[in-house]
């Protein structure tokens, strides 16, 4: 097999299933036990000589990704993936392999579900109105995530019944969810996940808008949409629900803008300005636009999309990054972000189509030089376009 018809070696390697609890590794902190010690009753007592014993902070991984935007070219894949393997339905594990290893190894990792699903059967649709096939969240749950956002333009597509079906596959599935709800009392409560080393993580998600469809009468809790002082309430709900960390994702902006708006601009300003937001996930326009600090604390305007084949791909619709954050305990309770990161990544449409970490195939020998050329074009198109507002020099690291 040529290396062209490759698909990074090291990558495939992480097809294997997930097995339950592979997403976070096993608390590290020290011991905080102390040990007696007996002292002989002939013996004068020993003068107090221990010292304060050091205890590592808390840290926590967050890693996140672009739309989940399934077209019909991505299911007829999975589709030619599964038979080739020798079996029936949709294989979406061999398109998702190349960014397995960052997946699992983080604490956390969010994905962004941009369409409604269907039934496993079908039938499934694609633009303008979505319903994709709920096979991927087998393909999710199974290279490490563990909650998917639910609020975009296209959350109520199929109505109340596709956000019903929608957030039942993924309950099936094993993968946490926010954004949407199919009660009240759903909608009201926060979404908080708790990782292997204790600390709280809750998850909010809301859209600039739903294409024009007028959202159920009766049902205003359906799909959350963007309003700033409801974010700021439900943010503060969730603090003090005993959330350590807010992560708070926005469905926003221009499609195929580099840039964010002033919208946007203006918003991340109020929302990061709260003590109760500590990071913003951006999505909806396509491309990749960029991270910022703002009052120390980070967002990122759009992380691109993560797999999809437009009718008309062009290149910069093919870029995407995972945002990868590390918090650090600086303070009992307190959390900051000690250290971000951005893995570009590049949908490959030829020989089949696969999500591509840039990084780990640039470090793969196998990588074609034709193909290297490629992806290093891309990663330095995607560290301009996440640079725009200066973010390496506010700290930043772009994979390599």
């Amino acid at each position: 097999m040529s290396a062209r018809h490759r698909v990074f070696p090291a990558a495939l390697a992480a097809t294997a299933v997930c097995l339950a609890g592979c997403t976070v590794g096993p608390d590290t902190q020290p011991s905080r036990r102390s040990t007696a010690h007996s002292i002989s009753s002939t013996s004068a007592p020993a003068p107090a000589t221990s010292a304060p014993v050091a205890v590592r902070p808390r840290t926590v991984t967050i890693i996140a990704s672009g739309d989940v935007l399934i077209h019909p070219p991505l299911w007829q894949q999975a589709h030619a993936d599964a038979r080739a393997a020798g079996h029936t339905g949709y294989d979406f594990g061999p398109m998702y392999a190349s960014v397995a290893p960052d997946t699992r190894a983080a604490d956390l990792a969010i994905c962004e579900m941009e369409t409604p699903l269907a039934p496993p059967q079908g039938p499934f649709t694609g633009w303008p109105t979505f319903t994709a096939p709920p096979q991927v969240l087998t393909a999710l749950k199974g290279v490490g995530y563990d909650s998917c956002t639910t609020a975009s333009n296209h959350t109520i597509d199929e109505g109340y019944q596709g956000v019903v079906r929608t957030l039942d596959e993924l309950d099936a599935a094993g993968l946490k969810h926010t954004g949407s709800a199919r009660t009240a009392a759903e909608a009201a409560r926060p979404l908080i996940i708790t990782t292997a080393n204790g600390v709280k993580v809750a998850q909010l998600a809301y859209s600039f808008d739903f294409n024009g469809i007028a959202v159920p009468a009766g049902k205003p809790w359906l799909a959350n949409r963007i309003d700033v002082p409801a974010i700021l309430a439900a943010a503060h709900r969730a603090k003090k629900a005993g959330a350590d960390i807010v992560v708070l994702s926005m469905h926003w902006g221009t499609e195929y803008d580099h840039l964010a708006t002033s919208t946007q601009r203006s918003q991340a300003e109020q929302l990061l300005a709260s003590p109760d937001i500590d990071v913003i996930l951006g999505d909806h326009a396509h491309v990749v636009q960029p991270m910022q600090k703002l009052h120390g604390k980070w967002v990122v305007f759009c992380m691109g999309n993560q797999i999809s084949r437009h009718a008309d791909p062009i290149a910069a619709g093919r870029e995407g990054l995972m945002p990868r954050f590390t918090f650090t305990e600086v303070s009992p309770g307190h959390f900051q972000v000690t250290r971000a990161e951005a893995i570009p990544t590049w949908m490959q449409d030829d020989p089949a189509l696969r999500l591509i970490d840039i990084p780990r195939a640039l470090a793969d020998p196998a990588t074609s030089a034709a193909e290297r050329a490629t992806l290093q074009q891309q990663w330095r198109a995607i560290r301009g376009y996440l640079d725009a507002y200066g973010a390496v020099a506010a700290g930043l690291h772009v994979v390599h």
